[in-house]
């Protein structure tokens, strides 16, 4: 299954964040926001947030 042009962003702006291992809240922001502009998070969308807060919350990417 291929992502939208949303969830490819999204992918983008998680990677980047995974790269750099730090997330400004800027970044966290803009990936909340690049997630809801459709108004709908698809289960694609849900699964890249899941593993984004996981690796925040077990420190992977400082916040």
């Amino acid at each position: 299954m291929t992502l939208s042009e949303s969830g490819d962003k999204l992918r983008e702006l998680i990677n980047k964040a995974i790269e750099d291992h730090v997330i400004t809240p800027e970044e966290y922001d803009s990936i909340l926001n690049m997630a809801n502009q459709d108004g709908h998070i698809d289960s694609q969308e849900q699964a890249m947030l899941k593993e984004l807060q996981i690796m925040i919350e077990t420190k992977m990417i400082r916040f």
